[in-house]
């Protein structure tokens, strides 16, 4: 198995030239609308677009955003910026005017590539008004409609690669290249620094504990401007393995589109599996992803519920679910064939060349077995925020990452996440976990979809709520998820205290659950 932490060269642009040298005619990249791009046309349109924006005056330090759906061509715009040394910033296409002007004033972009349109939003107007704004050029892509099917030309403006400058040289390689911007569970997205080698490490669970090869595909139906995007090109570029893009996602459509494909690999959250899970039920007996060895996530936790229905359905022994941050992208996950309690109840031990140590309140490193807070050392370690001030309480006296996550590390090295410190339920002066309750509440018949927070008591200072999206054509009440609670022996204070029944739960692209909004819709 190739060891990724040894691996990697010094850029991420010598990572596609490599790749491109010693595998010239693989397909790295495919979409869903039958174009590919094998690593060396990667290599040369990333060369030939990389022309064109040196001719708008880009090169090395251009601060460059980015807004683009998953396609082709932002990979393409994504390794251009690397060969020319510029920092770029991904921007999650699901951002709005809002968003977008604080992260480009923030960071002083100099450049806004953004697509014309995507899902009914026109995005080129959006950067029209903010260009007009705050001073930045402008570069607007054609996305709004599909592509021509086959081996057509990608829809980027090209120059001739001759007159390019060098690549920046080894001297330049631990400078800060990538900015991505925290995905919005908080108030204020956290601009969050990268170089070039600690992006590329964020490889390192696919590669080393997935075990990625040149016989894999892996479909990508998540924003490849979420720093997972990079990650898994460098993935791809290491090992071989075949990444397939879909710019947007419909639970009925897409799985047998995606099937098409003979995927490998199956991610990335919940509401991607369910709607896999959905599909092969729909199939009966003909197995929809016959070659499918691996399910893996990220991103947010997933259920031991929906783990089962992975193995009982789809066939194998669960979701290999990764834990990182945009701070620390993949800092641990278990392998695939890991057996299901290691599935089911952790995120597996650290990934290569990662350091976990779980600390008390009062700083003290605790034993296996006990909570605390996560925090973490290795390679794919952010370089600081973009707002230096938050530094302060992002590291240790020992410089290790403080991630905000309570969890516990087990005799076995594969570490539990319990919650976020900020989500504990702080009630007559207990702190409970919201996500102990969640995975007990999700276990209910009638629940196929859960949340708890805290919400505002006089009495209490907060009170257990959960928000609960029923299964259809089923009705959930508070009192029979308290005795569910019980059944499970859960302590009583614990136990919900009120109940709100939704159509969905906001979630963003990682799928994570947006509490911040349900605790402003729930707490009047």
């Amino acid at each position: 198995m190739v060891d990724p932490i040894l691996s990697f060269p010094d850029s991420f642009w010598s990572l596609l030239t490599a790749s491109a040298t010693r595998e010239p005619d693989r397909v790295v990249l495919a979409d869903d609308y039958g174009r590919t791009l094998t690593t060396v046309q990667l290599r040369d349109s990333a060369l030939s677009h990389a022309a064109s924006l040196h001719d708008r005056g880009i090169g090395a330090g251009s601060v460059v955003s980015w807004q683009l759906p998953s396609t082709l061509e932002a990979m393409v715009v994504m390794a251009a910026l690397t060969r020319l040394g510029a920092v770029q910033n991904p921007v999650l296409p699901i951002l709005r005017e809002r968003e977008v002007r604080f992260i480009t004033e923030q960071i002083g972009t100099g450049c806004l590539i953004i697509c014309d349109s995507w899902k009914g939003f026109d995005h080129s107007e959006l950067g029209r008004v903010l260009a007009a704004e705050i001073g930045f050029d402008l570069l607007v892509v054609e996305q709004g409609s599909p592509p021509p099917g086959g081996p057509s030309p990608l829809r980027l403006s090209m120059g001739d690669p001759d007159y390019l400058p060098s690549p920046p040289g080894e001297a330049r390689v631990d400078e800060v290249r990538w900015v991505y911007f925290s995905s919005g569970t908080t108030a204020d997205p956290k601009g969050v620094r990268h170089t070039d080698r600690s992006v590329m490490s964020g490889a390192a669970g696919v590669v080393g504990m997935v075990g990625a090869n040149t016989s894999d595909v892996d479909p990508l139906a998540f924003p490849i401007s979420h720093i997972g995007g990079s990650a898994m090109l460098a993935a791809a570029l290491l090992t071989g393995m075949r990444l397939v893009l879909f710019d947007s996602f419909d639970p009925t459509a897409s799985p047998m589109r995606i099937a098409a494909h003979r995927p490998t690999i199956l991610g990335s959250a919940t509401p991607f599996f369910v709607a896999f899970i959905e599909a092969q039920r729909s199939s009966g007996e003909v197995r929809v992803f016959g070659d499918l060895r691996a399910c893996i996530g990220g991103g947010a936790p997933v259920t031991a519920e929906l783990n089962r229905q992975v193995r009982e359905v789809l066939g194998v022994p669960g979701i290999a679910n990764a834990w990182g941050l945009t701070e620390f992208p993949v800092a641990t996950s278990p392998r695939p064939d890991a057996a299901p309690e290691v599935l089911d109840n952790t995120v597996g031990p650290p990934v290569p060349g990662v350091f976990v140590r779980v600390v008390a309140s009062d700083g003290q490193e605790l034993d296996a077995g006990q909570e605390g807070e996560l925090r973490l050392k290795g390679p794919q370690c952010f370089a600081g925020y973009v707002d230096s001030s938050l530094n302060r309480d992002a590291f240790d006296a020992e410089g290790w990452f403080c991630t905000g996550d309570l969890g516990m590390v087990d005799q076995d090295g594969n570490v539990r996440v319990t919650g976020r410190i900020k989500d504990a339920i702080i009630r007559n002066a207990e702190n409970i976990s919201a996500q102990e309750i969640e995975e007990a509440l999700i276990t209910h018949g009638s629940v196929a979809d859960v949340a708890v927070i805290g919400v505002p008591d006089e009495r209490t200072g907060e009170r257990v709520c959960a928000v609960v999206v029923a299964v259809p054509n089923c009705r959930v009440t508070l009192r029979e998820l308290v005795d569910h609670c019980q059944q499970l022996g859960l302590a009583r204070y614990k136990h919900p205290e009120a109940l709100e029944v939704v159509d969905a739960l906001p979630r963003n692209l990682s799928g994570k659950v947006l509490k911040r909004e349900l605790r402003v819709t729930f707490s009047t």
